[in-house]
């Protein structure tokens, strides 16, 4: 019952940084600037490291965050190549939202530190949920 409980919770902050992410983007002009710039990436990167727990659960966090690592660094460093096929795909709304639009490295800074806050955060809230942690 513990991993069902943990999996209802993982999606519900899915859904969370979804809806932060995408407010983030839309009401951008209502932030500071700093988050305005930075904030949307650190969300989509934690909604990865999130679904990495919802797929994985029973196992160590550390799993999620490196998958989420390598999953982001891999969508980010995919944007280096441009074909007519990908860049159709990456003009549409999902595409562009769960593909990007250009490299950009800073965009691998804001991953990594929206993947170890929410990382940081899974530890401290839930040390106790499924595993520990070593």
């Amino acid at each position: 019952m513990k991993v069902v409980r943990a999996k209802i919770v993982y999606g519900y902050a899915v859904l969370i940084c979804i809806i932060l992410g995408l407010s983030s983007r839309v009401c951008g002009d209502w932030l500071p600037p700093f988050a305005a710039k930075h904030l949307g990436d650190a969300l989509w990167a934690s909604m990865i490291y999130f679904i990495c727990r919802v797929l994985f659960t029973r196992r160590q966090r550390w799993l999620s965050l490196v998958l989420s690592l390598c999953f982001s660094f891999g969508i980010e460093f995919s944007q280096l190549y441009q074909s007519e096929w990908i860049n159709v795909v990456r003009d549409s709304v999902l595409g562009g939202l769960i593909l990007g639009k250009g490299f950009l490295w800073i965009d691998l800074l804001r991953y990594t530190a929206g993947i170890m806050s929410v990382y940081a955060l899974d530890r401290i809230c839930s040390p106790r949920m499924i595993h520990q942690d070593k």
